[in-house]
């Protein structure tokens, strides 16, 4: 602008110029900087909180509506400028009470011939009457007189079913004296007849005496019991726990023996089909890979190896490997017996030697189970067997020989045995 007004000989105004940097505020250095003023402290407020409402000048306080403004005091009640309801000093009668008393208090001039408010919690238990007629022709029974009956319902009516009450308020100068249970017997066999002889109903409560008498004479001995008593209950409770335990964890450990007893017949069965079925073959045949079925191979209790035959391309070595749920003693007590036995840890992985391989390792795993089983039985027999001559000191406890375990000489004579049987090839050779 400057050079257009050289060129056309324009005088420079003497008001500023108007430019984009004056409308918008782009000059900086002529820009006001705008101070926050950080309100007084509130009288009552701690200077901690009032911190967390404005640290400084350059932040905001958070936009909130707050009555900091007016200070932490207890503000005042604010009265209406309606006219007060007028009171007035009034007498009233309750109704539950029948002796016509007259009390006093102050009620409201608009809730004047109202009835007393507290009046509905006025509730009495409905007490069945009886006539002459009735009480001969139900009531009569052995033990209680017309007159004690009377009594009895009079102070039922009186003191609402509280029987506690009534025993206390009791006329023994008249009548003997009764017990709570023998008051409440009779007074529910007289509802109950009542209740057939009006309604013919047969649904009615009854009231057993005994059975209380005994409730309550339990409670006083469970009161009266020392801390000797409350500490030997305690303990016992505590053995029973314990008992119970053993019981849930014996008969765990039987059903898991059973399994294994039944796994191991059950091989048992099929290696003497496997050896019929081998020794029926021709000796034309003996040198081939006997072809296994599928649908006859029992799955072996010991170990569960994974099937590779629907899951595509495998490699036959994938067979023989142990999984590792076998767990590291298993699989080292297998290592152990397999060199025991001068057998390869690694055979070649032809289809007889995986399939026979795999058997005798779960056969070496079911016969570590079976052992550890019998040496937890032969353990209890004897625990038995000491509890018992500890409980009855002076006698013996004899444990039948067929419940004692069979000492075998030589394990590793019928594991060889096994081995070197048509059926399982020895992979050494």
């Amino acid at each position: 602008m400057a050079d257009v007004r050289d060129i056309l000989d324009i005088e420079v105004p003497t008001t500023p110029e108007v430019t984009k940097e004056a409308i918008f505020g782009g000059d900086k250095k002529n820009r006001k900087k705008y101070e926050y003023k950080v309100p007084k402290r509130p009288e009552g407020m701690h200077r901690e909180v009032f911190a967390l409402l404005c640290k400084d000048n350059n932040e905001v306080p958070p936009l909130f509506p707050t009555d900091t403004g007016k200070g932490y005091k207890q503000t005042k009640a604010k009265l209406g400028m309606r006219k007060v309801r007028p009171w007035k000093w009034t007498p009233f009668t309750n109704p539950a009470r029948t002796d016509g008393a007259v009390f006093h208090h102050w009620r409201r001039v608009a809730d004047a011939g109202k009835e007393y408010p507290f009046a509905k919690f006025n509730k009495k238990v409905p007490i069945p009457s009886y006539t002459d007629g009735e009480y001969v022709q139900h009531l009569v029974t052995s033990g209680w007189t017309r007159s004690e009956t009377d009594h009895l319902f009079d102070l039922c009516r009186r003191f609402d079913l509280r029987f506690i009450i009534i025993r206390d308020r009791w006329d023994r100068n008249k009548f003997p004296d009764r017990s709570v249970e023998d008051l409440k017997e009779r007074y529910y066999q007289v509802c109950a007849a009542l209740t057939r002889a009006k309604s013919h109903n047969d649904k009615v409560y009854t009231f057993d005496a005994e059975h209380e008498k005994r409730r309550k004479e339990q409670l006083k001995k469970l009161f009266d019991r020392t801390p000797e008593q409350v500490e030997e209950e305690q303990t016992l409770l505590a053995e029973l726990r314990k008992i119970e335990q053993r019981k849930k964890e014996r008969d765990r450990k039987t059903q898991d023996l059973q399994k294994l007893i039944t796994a191991a017949d059950h091989q048992v069965d099929s290696r003497k089909t496997e050896r019929k079925s081998t020794k029926k073959n021709n000796s034309s045949n003996r040198n081939r890979p006997a072809k296994v079925d599928s649908a006859n191979v029992v799955e072996s209790a010991g170990i569960k190896f994974p099937d590779f035959k629907n899951s595509g391309v495998s490699l036959r070595s994938q067979r023989i490997k142990l999984p590792s749920s076998l767990g590291q003693k298993k699989m080292k007590s297998i290592e152990q017996m397999l060199t025991e036995l001068h057998l390869e840890l690694n055979p070649p992985p032809t289809e007889q030697i995986c399939q026979q391989f795999n058997e005798l390792r779960s056969d070496i795993v079911l016969h570590y189970e079976l052992k550890g089983a019998l040496a937890t039985c032969d353990y209890e027999l004897q625990s038995l067997r000491h509890q018992y001559e500890a409980l009855a000191p002076g006698k013996t406890l004899t444990i039948p020989p067929s419940l004692l375990p069979k000492v075998i000489p030589e394990v590793k004579a019928d594991i060889i045995d096994v081995v070197g049987s048509p059926s399982i090839p020895n992979v050494t050779q």
